[in-house]
């Protein structure tokens, strides 16, 4: 009750009057810990973007209003280029993720409204063909072994070159096959030929196959069931059945039910009243799991999971406070030279860029007042099942549902 009182013009929780800044930091509550501090240094490191623009009036904490245009579109365009034409000698960390390179890349300039130039297409073409193992599915980089996870970043960024050419790339009928390899009879997925199975590798494949018009009963067999006992006794969904439920994997269960088309069989009250508690009071932002700290990326994987529980609430309500996420994102996340990062004090990184924009446009195209904002600081709409923008994600859809398997 007290998450959100400013805003709501609620009671404070302590002093019977109106709740200030400094009531939605956290306590220790005299028993300081690891965690406990690492929270303090976050919050203080906030406190001072706060105090630009936050304000304590007669009716509790406020926003000023700021008139300038807050997305630094220009920077992160230009970021993001960059990342197209050449990437720095840190990233070859990340020579198993280069379809995931591709995607987080070409859907962030997507959502900012830059379409590929032919030359970055033709790139990014490429590199995807030379991904696809000789069996069937993608691997994180030429010659490696097919991975769900890199499958699907390669067939979401062909969703996004959104060519003839780019969809010519995929061998369906070697796809199917190589996916059938890894369906278990309990419903579960391998994410790799003798891998872990987890909820990312139900989500990955039914988003895989749904995009593709390959998707099955048979395919997909007790995979709803095998999902629905991920749900954990707080409500939440874990990586598998009896672990901890985590923000990444919430959304992967409920957007997996949402493709197989039965996302009824969660109890959504139960998931609501887990996800509703993890955005950050004082930050806006969102954590990933109870006593963790804020972190840019949940921006979708969390707040990504609203607009799914909406229809199954049966509600208009946003759920959560969409104004305070954009914040977070708009005044916290923004790296001064373009591309968007973790929290203040960290590096940016293509990752967090991908996911701090696509949770601002899920959240800016929620309901009709969700977007305080300005028409210059709205992004493109994402598809809340499949996390490309909407219009490409149809396009897509449409092209291989009229092709035979």
């Amino acid at each position: 009750r007290d998450r959100f009182a400013a805003t709501l013009g609620m009671a404070g929780p302590s002093n019977g009057g109106a709740v200030t800044w400094a009531d939605l930091r956290t306590s220790d509550e005299g028993i300081a810990s690891v965690s406990t501090t690492a929270q303090t240094e976050v919050e203080d490191r906030i406190a001072e973007i706060w105090g630009q623009f936050r304000s304590d009036g007669d009716g509790g904490a406020v926003i000023t209003e700021v008139d300038e245009e807050v997305l630094c579109r220009a920077d992160h365009i230009e970021y993001l280029r960059d990342g197209i034409n050449r990437l720095g000698k840190g990233y070859t960390a990340l020579d198993a993720s280069r379809p995931w390179l591709v995607y987080w890349i070409t859907h962030s300039l997507d959502l900012l409204g830059v379409d590929l130039t032919a030359e970055e297409q033709t790139r990014c073409i490429d590199l995807l063909r030379r991904c696809q193992g000789p069996d069937g599915g993608f691997g994180g980089g030429p010659g490696q072994l097919p991975h769900l996870a890199a499958s699907y970043a390669a067939v979401n960024a062909i969703a996004v070159i959104g060519t003839e050419e780019a969809y010519g790339i995929v061998n369906r009928q070697k796809l199917v096959a190589w996916l059938s390899s890894l369906k278990q009879d309990d419903g579960s997925w391998l994410m790799h030929e003798d891998g872990e199975s987890d909820v990312r590798g139900a989500y990955c494949a039914a988003s895989i196959a749904t995009m593709l018009g390959v998707a099955s009963d048979d395919l997909f067999r007790n995979t709803a069931e095998w999902v629905v006992r991920c749900q954990t006794y707080d409500g939440g969904i874990s990586a598998v059945p009896g672990t901890e439920a985590h923000g990444g994997y919430a959304f992967c269960g409920l957007a997996a039910l949402g493709l197989l088309g039965c996302a009824e069989r969660i109890d959504a009250n139960k998931l609501a009243s887990w996800v509703v508690h993890r955005q950050m009071r004082f930050e806006g932002g969102f954590q990933g799991r109870p006593n963790k700290l804020v972190d840019g990326c949940y921006s979708f994987w969390v707040g990504g999971v609203y607009p799914l529980l909406q229809p199954l609430l049966q509600t208009e309500s946003t759920l959560y406070k969409p104004a305070y996420l954009q914040d977070y994102i708009l005044r916290c996340c923004q790296a001064p030279m373009g591309g968007l990062r973790d929290k203040p004090g960290k590096n940016r990184d293509y990752y967090h860029t991908c996911y701090c924009l696509s949770g601002l446009s899920s959240s800016q195209h929620l309901a009709e007042d969700s977007n305080p904002g300005s028409a210059e600081d709205t992004l493109r709409p994402t598809h809340s099942l499949f996390n490309v923008t909407t219009t490409k994600a149809e396009s897509i859809v449409a092209h291989f549902k009229e092709q035979p398997l």
